[in-house]
């Protein structure tokens, strides 16, 4: 069975955790490539420091621009075109010819940007709040957007006849913004083995693909004198689709020939345009641990950027599934997720309002995320020292659809109101507080529909706090529980209290909260800004106050705690959804668990059961008012084939907060599992 994009991308990220160690060594003739201060080796890149610039910025737009755009089928349509069954595979056939006669190279050739208008664009992104703008340098299909050097299928020799980087990059500079490249080019050997073959049934069963044709193959075509192999790089045998280079002893790895090409089309692509950010989509770094190029592009990077500004490091790189060592070497980036926590380091959210590559579907089904959606998570990712990259995605011609030109004119609506609460801002001690708990790591986005307005999240400036409310209150009342009279660790008198688009409102700080009544007109949509003045900020130590997580009570007055709702303790453990709901996966350490805090309505005795699924047997807790269950719990066939099981009954003495963990019951025999929910029922009355 073939993995999603998502799920295939988290489950390399968390084998490559394990491969990834920061004691692994290029070998030494690489340590002169760089030059200069940093050295490519992972003790050298940790002296790394992200720029002010980035902690400023807080939001960018990226243009996720290649020829899998012309078809509008959205993406990896490159790669799902040479897949019988596939409806990218339908879609080709019927629009443009069988892969056996019209590749992905005859798809590049009729991508003309004939409508592209950089400066129309980058003003849009611009107006809508974004401070570093990104353009894709190169895909998965290998094809360089740029005036590339070493890469003879580029977009200045072919389709656009255009150089896209260095026309993205004069235009968002001229406009005062930071300029970064995306490269996904690493992963084409593997990603790209699906043009080596060819229908398994039907009329053209057994007729190659294009993948495998040479440059001698070209005689009288129009791209003669061209090599496709240096497009499709087809000539190994397949080892199959793999994210860390574990080919398990088939097919071929990379080749030093290739790596060291992927290589010097990153330099040339450094060295022409001088990109302060440069994004890997990879893990970790590319073509890490099976070849040295990632270390070396990584101390190049950043020694060019000292060389070019005086001695200051400017430079941003981005990548993947990093532990906490490789973490001090460069920027953390989830994509599609994000932290749930305020993170040591800067790091990086990068998502789409839809599809990566344009899908036309979801323009015509009113699909796209909306504004209240992406001002939620660039709020909430800004309290936790992180910032948002958002990619627009662009047609072939390159234009955007009225859809997207109204998303950003409806991001434009809100910065101006409240961009003082999100740029050049710093995270407070507490990220914020509120029942809505979100959920972190990569391909874990979503939620933002359920955020209230007890949901607020906090940045600073100085000793001006912001606190930034998720929903307008039904009450015309704001409480922010952190700054209540009653605690001892909140320094300084609030001495005003500003909504952004209004100006002072009147404002009580009493036992429960600091109490702030709104006007009747709001001032923008969405998310809403106090401004809060007086306090001592340095010097408090805020703590959360214990806010009930949303607890659903059914008919039969039981508690249901839901994935969604829970606190995830550790590096690896996600929230995910499978069948349209939720779970708690990628559960595969022993020292990850799951908590909620809830108030329970009244005491009693309480059953406690819990829905699982798993791939094998294996045995958890559950801990609550100082009482423990265990269970063994059988496999249950797949992670899609839930099973829910009694754990047990626990006397609650009193009603009011309580925290419920679940946690591996042995480290040595943990497996696996994906948690659904934990329920709690009140147990039937003892007949006297």
């Amino acid at each position: 069975m073939s993995l999603s994009r998502r799920r295939f991308l988290k489950k390399s990220a968390a084998v490559a955790a394990g491969l990834a160690l920061p004691g692994w060594q290029p070998p030494a003739e690489a340590a002169t490539d760089a030059g200069g201060h940093f050295r490519p080796d992972w003790d050298s890149l940790a002296q790394y420091q992200c720029p002010e610039w980035f902690r400023d910025a807080k939001f960018g737009i990226w243009a996720h621009w290649t020829a899998q755009c012309v078809p509008e089928q959205g993406d990896w349509y490159a790669r799902q075109m040479y897949q019988q069954g596939n409806p990218d595979y339908e879609y080709q056939v019927e629009h443009y010819g069988h892969p056996s006669k019209v590749g992905f190279k005859d798809i590049d050739h009729i991508w003309h940007a004939e409508h592209w208008d950089p400066e129309r664009l980058i003003q849009l992104y611009k107006a809508a709040g974004a401070k570093y703008f990104v353009a894709l340098a190169q895909h998965h299909d290998n094809f360089d957007c740029f005036d590339s050097a070493h890469q003879p299928w580029n977009s200045v020799a072919i389709g656009p006849k255009k150089d896209i980087v260095g026309t993205w990059a004069k235009v968002a500079r001229g406009h005062g913004l930071r300029f970064g490249v995306t490269s996904h080019g690493s992963h084409a050997w593997s990603w790209f083995e699906v043009a080596q073959g060819a229908d398994k049934t039907g009329p053209l069963a057994g007729v190659p693909y294009d993948g495998k044709l040479t440059k001698a193959d070209g005689v009288g075509q129009w791209w003669e004198g061209l090599d496709p192999q240096d497009l499709y790089a087809q000539n190994h045998r397949p080892m199959g689709l793999e994210w860390t280079w574990d080919n398990h002893g088939v097919g071929d790895l990379p080749s030093p020939a290739y790596c060291e090409k992927f290589y010097n089309r990153i330099i040339d692509l450094l060295d022409k345009y001088h990109p302060d950010l440069l994004y890997f989509d990879d893990t970790v770094l590319p073509l890490y641990p099976i070849s040295d190029v990632g270390l070396r592009i990584a101390a190049y990077h950043y020694n060019a950027s000292i060389r070019r500004h005086g001695g200051r490091l400017e430079a941003v790189l981005n990548g993947k599934g990093l532990n906490a060592a490789q973490q001090r070497c460069m920027v953390h980036d989830f994509e599609r997720g994000r932290s749930d926590r305020i993170e040591p380091h800067p790091w990086q959210t990068d998502t789409c309002i839809g599809d990566w590559h344009y899908r036309r579907s979801l323009y015509e089904n009113h699909r796209y995320k909306t504004v209240a959606q992406v001002v939620k998570m660039l709020v909430d990712i800004v309290s936790k020292n992180g910032n948002l990259l958002l990619n627009i995605p662009v047609r072939g011609d390159g234009t955007i659809d009225p859809d997207e030109l109204a998303f950003l004119q409806g991001m434009a609506a809100w910065m101006r109101v409240n961009e003082e609460a999100i740029f050049g801002t710093r995270p407070w001690k507490i990220a914020g507080e509120g029942p809505v708990r979100v959920r972190s790591g990569g391909f874990s986005e979503g939620g933002e529909e359920r955020l209230t307005a007890e949901d607020l999240r906090f940045t600073t400036k100085g000793d001006i706090l912001y606190a930034t409310a998720m929903a307008w209150p039904d009450s015309g009342k704001l409480t922010v529980r952190t700054l209540a009279a009653s605690v001892p660790g909140i320094k300084g008198r609030v001495s005003h209290v500003e909504l952004l688009g209004h100006g002072n409102v009147p404002f009580t700080r009493t036992v429960d909260g600091l109490v702030v009544t709104l006007p009747a007109q709001r001032p923008c949509d969405h998310a809403y800004v106090l401004k809060i003045r007086g306090l001592n900020l340095a010097a408090s130590e805020p703590v959360a106050p214990v806010v009930s997580a949303i607890v659903h009570t059914a008919s039969d007055a039981s508690l249901t705690l839901t994935a969604d709702e829970a606190a995830l303790h550790g590096d690896q453990i996600q929230v995910e959804s499978r069948g349209g709901s939720s779970n708690i996966g990628f559960w595969d350490r022993p020292t990850d668990s799951a908590s909620w805090t809830f108030l329970v309505p009244q005491a009693g005795r309480y059953d406690v059961s819990a829905r699982y699924a798993a791939l094998a047997a294996s045995a958890f807790t559950v801990e609550v008012a100082g009482q423990r269950l265990g269970r063994d719990v059988p496999a249950t066939g797949s992670w899609d084939t839930l099973q829910t099981v009694p754990l047990g009954q626990v006397a609650l003495a009193q009603a009011g907060p309580l925290t419920l963990t679940v946690r591996p019951r042995d480290a040595a025999t943990w497996k696996a599992i994906n948690l659904a929910w934990v329920q709690l029922t009140p147990a039937p009355k003892e007949s006297p």
